[in-house]
């Protein structure tokens, strides 16, 4: 969908969309459209039980005196609530009832609002933003499609008064959102085409708008002594890998840098501690955590973040055969530690542990995330509406959960403690890779943390949050790419340079 800025107009055709306070207040623009069409719009309210809040909406069909073909009113709640997220939610909702009408065009009525936070090159930059979040579609494997149900929506062409300084806050937002829509492909192809190898294939990519991309292959990784990786994916025809993309984006290219890491199962069976068939296949996103990191290094080169950030992810299937990992297994981490794997099918933490340990010895990095599909407890804990936190240090939590609150991304805190920790004791190695039913997604945070040494850490557990099985304002059911825009406003917010 092309997204364009223009002045106020009354389109000649398609489609317009206009926002309504709550309280069937019209904002300046709805109130000319219904001018202009004698009262249409104001007749329509009274005769339906649209009030004007966040994201009702109400359209009306062929409106007298007007040659578009519908106006689509659009709920904005109170104008005090009209934030950027409001914002966002006002472009994505009036996409989303536009989208399959078989209109191809339609226009975006974006006015200063009295009493509202933002103003109105803000709000258009922001609803543009929604507007594309929420346009996404994975259909390349729809062969047989009918026409009436395929979006006819070509063309969004946002109308404010400060039109050019709306575009110009737009163009950072639209570098985000394009490493959200990398993420969602990546999170929404099926295993057989997005394996560890392709993955990093399409990472190395990002090279072309200046990143510095890195593949290690399995003997490189094997050198290295990164026995919990390996351990994972020894069961799979597909060799793992591990990513390093570098954006060395501030002016003291020595500063330490900012370090993402994402666990990457590309899918996983549970291995030989095999996982129930029904919705197995659900296990194409165990990857998330390591498109959440590829996304956000792209939306930090898109857009020439003035910081140094470093993302790494590791790649891996996690499949049964004769060459599989077994529970009762003692790996050997790089970091020296010796594992007892007691159940296979919690192998992102030993992914996660090589990958943390690397990062931390070769990047010295002033803070490390990191983001992963960990377990099936935080789901249980927090169902689908926030993503699990745990962090070493209180500034660098509540920066996450700052910014996960102003981009529609949030997180909820969870506890570490030494009686979770022991928890994890063997009796062969110096740990198992489990701890009891109780706690689970704490105790599995116990264990990353045992290999982030005292650099700052945080860990989100997204278990609950990568996947949406219901539409929302700004990404339809399917995959969301959570961790793409906390991660880039938690880096803009308090790690880049002036």
């Amino acid at each position: 969908m092309k997204i364009a800025f223009a002045k106020p107009q009354v389109p000649a055709e398609g489609a317009v969309a206009v926002g309504v306070l709550e309280g069937r207040v019209l904002t300046p623009a709805a109130a000319a459209l219904d001018a202009q069409s004698g009262g249409t719009l104001a007749r329509a309210m009274a005769a339906s039980r649209f009030e004007g809040k966040k994201e009702q909406t109400l359209t009306i069909l062929a409106p007298a005196g007007l040659t578009v073909g519908r106006i689509v009113l659009v709920g904005l709640g109170k104008a005090a609530g009209l934030d950027a997220l409001a914002a966002q939610a006002f472009g994505g909702t009036a996409v989303a009832q536009v989208a399959t009408s078989g209109e191809t065009a339609l226009a975006l009525a974006v006015d200063t609002v009295a009493g509202a936070p933002l103003d109105a090159a803000a709000l258009a930059a922001h609803a543009a933003f929604g507007a594309r979040l929420r346009a996404y579609r994975f259909d390349k494997y729809l062969t047989k499609e009918k026409k009436e149900d395929k979006p006819a929506l070509k063309k969004l062409t946002v109308l404010t008064e400060p039109h050019a300084a709306a575009k110009t806050a737009f163009a950072a937002l639209d570098k985000v959102a394009d490493g959200v829509m990398l993420a969602r492909d990546a999170v929404s192809e099926p295993a057989n085409v997005i394996h560890p190898e392709t993955l990093a294939e399409q990472a190395k990519q990002l090279a072309e708008i200046g990143v510095d991309v890195e593949v290690l292959g399995e003997k490189q990784m094997r050198k290295l002594g990164m026995g919990a990786l390996l351990g994972v994916g020894q069961g799979s025809d597909r060799e793992s890998q591990l990513v390093v993309m570098r954006w060395m984006g501030a002016a003291d290219q020595d500063a330490a840098p900012v370090a993402l890491v994402g666990k990457g199962v590309t899918f996983d069976t549970g291995g030989i501690s095999i996982k129930p068939a029904a919705g197995m296949e659900e296990m194409k996103w165990d990857m998330a955590g390591s498109a959440a990191v590829i996304g956000t290094i792209k939306a930090l080169a898109g857009r020439q973040a003035r910081v140094n950030a470093v993302g790494v992810v590791g790649l891996v299937e996690n499949m049964p055969s004769g060459s599989a990992q077994r529970p009762g297994d003692v790996v050997t981490s790089m970091s020296g530690q010796t594992i007892e794997v007691i159940n296979t099918d919690a192998e992102g933490r030993l992914v996660l542990a090589d990958a943390l340990h690397y990062t931390k010895e070769r990047f010295k990095p002033a803070l490390i995330v990191d983001l992963a599909t960990l377990t099936g407890a935080i789901v249980i804990a927090l169902g689908n509406e926030q993503a699990g936190l745990f962090a070493t240090d209180d500034t660098l939590a509540e920066r996450i959960a700052a910014a996960g609150r102003a981009v529609g991304e949030p997180v909820w805190r969870l506890p570490l403690g030494e009686a979770y920790d022991k928890q994890l004791k063997s009796d062969i190695a110096d740990m198992k890779n489990v701890g009891g039913r109780e706690a689970g997604s704490i105790t599995a945070a116990q264990f990353l943390k045992r290999f982030v040494g005292e650099v700052p850490w945080a860990h989100i557990d997204i278990a609950g949050v990568a996947w949406s099985k219901k539409d929302t304002a700004t990404c339809p059911k399917g995959a969301t790419a959570f961790g793409v825009r906390l991660l880039d406003r938690l880096v803009a917010d308090h790690y880049e340079e002036g």
